[in-house]
Parts: C-alpha cells; structure tokens; sequence
C-alpha cells in the first residue's frame, strides 16, 4: 500500500500531524509512506520505518514548492494521499482514496480535527515521537537519572507569544533553588539560533556549571531527546513545546493572545497557562497586533508560574 501523507513546514503543526501518521500506521502496517513536510520537521520522520521517503519542502517563489512536489509524486499509483495543507497536488496525482484537511470547527483541537479527518479517536492520534538511539544515549550520559532536570524555551515565533526573559530567569531561580521543587537540579535551555536574544538572560540566571545552553545546536530529534529526560519543562505557544509534550514530559504552556482551545500541547502531561481567557476568541490575536498581544503575555506574572509549575510536577512525580 503506498501512502502519500502532506504536512505542515512549521514545528508545532507537524508534532501534532505524527499522532493522525501513527494510526495509519498501526492500520496498515505494511504500508509504505512518502511524507511531504517542512525541512524544519523532516527529522521527525526519519526513524520512522514505514517512511521509505521524505521529500523536503522548501517554500520557492510563485509556489514553485507545490510544482516540485507534484513532480515528484505524479508518477506512482497512491492507495492513499492525505493532505494536510489542503493543496492542489492531492487532487492532481493518481489515488484510490483522499483525505484532505480543510479546517477545524470552533473550539476544536488541531488533534480533533485531524483525528475526525481519518476516523480516529482523538486519544489514539495524539501525538507521537520516533527517536533515534543516539541521541537518547547522548543526553543519558550527559546528566544522571537521579538529577532532575528543568527545560526552559523562552523564543516563540513573534515577539507577542514571549513571556518576557526575566520572567524565565526568575522562574529557574525559584524552581532550582535550594528550597525549590528541583533543588539540585539542572536547567536546559532550548531554541533556535535566531532565539538567542531570548535565551541569553535565562542561561545567565544560573551558574554555568548548573547551566547546558543548547540554544541553536539541536534538531528537532536531538532536542526531543532531551525534553524526554525534562523533568518539567515550561515553554511559550511554540513548536517546542508541541515537542515537549509529545516527547511525555511534564509540559507547561503560558498562553497570553493565542488559542489553547485549538492549540494547546496535547499530552498525558500536558497543561496550559493563561491569563484572561476567551472561550470565544477565534483569532490569534499576533495576527492583529503583537504588542497588544505582549501585553496579555506580561499579565502572567512570575508567582502564577511557579505555582502552576510546582503543581505539575508534585502531579507528575508523586512517590
């Protein structure tokens, strides 16, 4: 059986995409999938071993991409395409059946939606992680079991979804100090290279022996190997934090302008902080300012995370 499965370029919606992946899977075990993603989320698909291709896409002026994907997957007889990105492609290539993703209803969960897009139950297309044996040896050995371990994301695409960086600092001090939670831990910091300006003040809150600074050194496999090991992690509206809660661990979102109702990490582990909520709110409101948008980020203050933080962990690591 040939499967053609189209998803996002960005993060947080291709993590949320691999839950709907793994139940074609479970269904057709001996299928063989060719994944259309991201360059940014191709890692994540690679230890897969129902995934006998992946093709790159790389955004090319005047949609170019979408030619280049056509090209390459015009040729082969597909059992079944599934399109996430609602694209030209899956109706102009071959195919015995399609499943085409053209939006959520209101306060649907991405995962529900994609989950009813494929008949699945939503808890048996949450999302799902294939790691590679390096990586997960290379953080074993880099901090024991016995160490807890706080993973901090501070960067977010757009400055409106960023808890400021004090704030983070603030946090591991509290979390991380003698009388803390985590007392005796260690803390990772996570991120893009371009999140550097967001990192540096959270990696200088701690002495550097106490402090591993992977900002811009992971991929994404890597960097899900060590939210696997995080004891807590506790990160913005980003693709990191999909990861994070998708890789099992204790997962703590802090919302300001975005949607939880669609959005929010989705996990065993998985919570969510926001100041203000409307159940009714339909736009991201980054889209419409992001200094409006800063401003609810800044109404959580450092006192309501840690409170919530300390909650999930005792939660999650009860004797």
């Amino acid at each position: 059986m040939n499967i053609l499965f189209i998803t996002a370029n960005r993060l947080g919606d291709a993590v949320l995409s691999t839950g709907i992946l793994g139940v074609l899977i479970d269904r057709y075990p001996g299928a063989q999938i060719t994944v259309a993603c991201g360059p940014l989320p191709a890692p994540l698909f690679n230890e897969i071993p129902q995934v006998v291709r992946l093709i790159e896409m790389v955004k090319r002026p005047y949609h170019r991409h979408w030619l280049n994907l056509w090209w390459q997957t015009v040729s082969t007889r597909w059992d079944l395409v599934v399109d996430l990105r609602n694209s030209a492609v899956s109706r102009l290539v071959r195919s015995r059946s399609r499943k085409v993703f053209t939006g959520l209803k209101p306060r649907q969960h991405m995962v529900e939606g994609l989950a009813s897009l494929i008949m699945a139950d939503p808890k048996d297309a949450s999302p799902r992680l294939w790691l590679d044996s390096a990586s997960l040896e290379q953080v074993a050995a880099a901090v024991p079991r016995q160490v807890p371990l706080l993973a901090l994301a501070p960067g977010a695409h757009g400055f409106g979804k960023r808890w400021p960086s004090d704030r983070y600092a603030a946090l591991a001090n509290r979390l991380l100090a003698p009388d803390g939670v985590m007392a005796g831990g260690r803390l990772v910091v996570l991120g893009g290279a371009n999140e550097r300006p967001q990192a540096d003040p959270v990696v200088a809150a701690l002495p550097a022996d106490r402090v591993i600074d992977l900002v811009g050194q992971t991929g994404p496999l890597l960097a899900a190997a060590w939210l696997a090991r995080a004891d807590l992690y506790v990160g913005n509206d980003s693709g990191l934090t999909h990861l994070a809660a998708a890789a099992g661990a204790p997962t703590l979102a802090l919302f300001g302008p975005g949607l939880p109702a669609r959005y929010r990490p989705w996990g065993h582990a998985a919570t969510y902080l926001i100041a203000d909520d409307d159940p009714n709110r339909a736009v991201d409101m980054c889209k419409i300012d992001d200094y409006l948008a800063l401003a609810e980020m800044e109404k959580l203050s450092v006192d309501e995370v840690v409170r919530a933080a300390q909650a999930l962990y005792a939660v999650e690591h009860a004797a």
